[in-house]
């Protein structure tokens, strides 16, 4: 996609939505790493119904050991995997207490020493709880970045470095939520809402061109199907 046309994708997006949030609800950096953990695999919204009450119990690192892996998989049941997230969030709380004063660490190499945090994670926590500006590139905006031509990539990290190459220095905060909601709501996997409300960012998406034969040309490259 050409300079000029990232610019309005972003610019358009941040019209719409200046100053966009996590949908994953927490209150410290520990009770988002331990959201962004669940949420392997999860919705944000059953991630949601499961962690007042665990919060309620256990919302430091400290609170979490003593808890236990048993008490943390009694309350995360509903969601799928729980058994190996009770045993990552156990794990990594006894980590925090061990490594970092049971402090949230705020780089990624030490974030992902955490069990069960990998790159995207960190970077969420990273974006999320230290305004660090970083880009989790989750199935969402891995979709949205080759199917409209942005950042064409084959795995999400060749897609994350070229995020990083070409998103404008001022948009790079909230790219990450920008692109993750384009993904979640409009841009879907398997009925991408092209044509309701017309979408902000057709006028710059490879993939809609395509579609309607419409002679188009972006410099990233081609697009992909809307299975991805």
């Amino acid at each position: 996609m050409e300079p000029t046309a990232v610019e309005d994708f972003f610019s358009l997006l941040q019209q719409a939505e200046p100053d966009p949030a996590s949908d994953l609800h927490y209150t410290t950096p520990f009770e988002l790493l331990v959201a962004v953990v669940l949420s392997a695999q999860s919705t944000d919204v059953g991630v949601n119904r499961a962690t007042p009450a665990l919060f309620a119990r256990a919302n430091t690192a400290k609170a979490m050991v003593q808890l236990g892996e048993e008490g943390i998989r009694d309350h995360i049941r509903t969601l799928g995997l729980y058994n190996a997230k009770a045993r990552h969030i156990h794990a990594l709380s006894q980590q925090l207490l061990d490594q970092f004063g049971g402090r949230v660490p705020e780089t990624r190499a030490e974030l992902q020493s955490l069990p069960g945090v990998g790159r995207k994670s960190a970077n969420v926590v990273l974006n999320v709880a230290f305004g660090q500006p970083t880009l989790a590139v989750d199935t969402h905006i891995f979709r949205v970045a080759n199917r409209t031509g942005l950042a064409p990539g084959k795995t999400p990290d060749q897609v994350e470095q070229r995020l990083l190459q070409i998103v404008p220095e001022r948009f790079l905060l909230h790219a990450h939520h920008w692109l993750l909601r384009h993904g979640r709501y409009r841009c879907r996997a398997r009925q991408p809402l092209c044509h309701q409300q017309p979408c902000l960012v057709q006028h710059c998406c490879h993939y809609y061109h395509e579609i309607h034969n419409v002679s188009f040309m972006v410099g990233g490259g081609g697009g992909l199907p809307p299975s991805v």
